[in-house]
């Protein structure tokens, strides 16, 4: 394993440049401003930068400040987070929102350490926003950053111990170069973006940093990154009620606590009926279905469970008041349905 502080000795004045010239020009990126900039960094937990950006803009337009998002319907802000998964990010957004406008009069917290007590900003997010708004030294390391440094040093560690992820960090803040630290954390991010790229060979002829790079020397690219290997997905068969009654279409909210929480869905159960089953449970609703009119498969995958899905369409003679039937209009524009349930309106 090559040596750490070494190789990070030599990253600012190769990356500063290279990232100047080849940087993306992202909507994000227009300003510095940390609403803007945190926003962004929320959105892309788990998302893939070209999904985001048309979140971003809409959710801006939407709501321009802090105190427009601290003061949002919570229905509204889960609209506009439709579809972009992980939901309780933006129930954080708020929360955090809300305690900024009581703590701070609505003025973002400046110090790493006020950042990170914001609800659901964690290290990287507050690293992110006090170097790229703040210009202060605190490196963002997520999995891009990490992957990086274990090819560049061939680290013999898995890069999920929180050990390495000290380590890396501690190495980090100590070259993070004055007056440049925004451009720095981004550099290292973009690196990891769009040249030493996951689950492939990475596009070594382009980076700045091959001729120091242990992996690229070795030819070892692949065997980089070292990760545990993760435990498979639990699977979870669910039985989908797609029920309209004239234009109305049944919906209602999900358990207060749990995956999805609080968010709408089409009616379901937690198990694999047949026709004849899903007829009775309809009937046992009290919509009084006519039949079905066809069936659906879906697989949607979340982090640690996989739903294995049938979706059973029916038209319905009764609107029960056990569900909110609601017109399309209503779907469009303010019923925010996760992309586990949206999937089989899709048709």
């Amino acid at each position: 394993m090559t040596d750490m502080s070494m190789v990070m000795q030599q990253l600012p004045e190769r990356l500063l440049p290279w990232y100047m010239e080849n940087r993306r020009m992202l909507p994000w990126r227009r300003d510095r401003e940390p609403y803007h900039v945190w926003l962004s960094e929320i959105m892309l937990q788990q998302t893939r930068v070209e999904a985001v950006r048309g979140y971003y803009e809409r959710f801006l337009q939407a709501l321009p400040d802090i105190a427009a998002l601290a003061n949002a319907q919570e229905d509204a802000l889960l609209k506009l987070w439709e579809g972009l998964g992980y939901y309780s990010r933006a129930r954080n957004l708020q929360k955090a929102a809300k305690q900024i406008m009581q703590q701070y009069g609505g003025a973002f917290p400046q110090t790493h350490a006020q950042i990170l007590d914001l609800p659901g900003v964690g290290a990287y997010t507050a690293g992110a926003i006090a170097s790229i708004c703040f210009e202060q030294p605190t490196p963002a390391v997520d999995g891009n950053v990490l992957r990086v440094v274990s090819r560049l040093t061939e680290l013999s560690a898995p890069i999920s111990s929180q050990r390495v992820k000290n380590a890396v960090n501690e190495a980090l803040a100590k070259v993070y170069p004055k007056g440049r630290c925004g451009d720095f954390t981004q550099a290292l991010m973009e690196l990891g973006a769009t040249v030493c790229v996951p689950n492939t060979l990475p596009h070594c002829p382009r980076c700045p940093m091959a001729q120091l790079c242990a992996a690229n020397r070795a030819g070892t690219q692949r065997s980089f990154p070292l990760k545990e290997k993760k435990k498979p997905r639990r699977v979870q068969a669910r039985t989908v009620f797609i029920l309209r009654c004239g234009e109305r279409l049944a919906v209602c909210r999900r358990p207060k606590s749990g995956l999805l929480a609080g968010l709408w869905q089409l009616p379901d159960v937690d198990a694999a009926l047949d026709a004849h089953e899903a007829l009775a449970q309809a009937q046992d609703w009290g919509v009084k279905p006519s039949g079905i009119e066809k069936l659906l498969h879906r697989t949607h995958i979340f982090t640690h469970v996989q739903w294995e899905q049938s979706g059973y369409y029916m038209r319905c003679d009764v609107q029960d008041p056990r569900f909110t039937w609601v017109s399309p209009q209503e779907l469009t524009q303010s019923i925010g349905l996760p992309t586990a349930y949206r999937h089989f309106l899709e048709e």
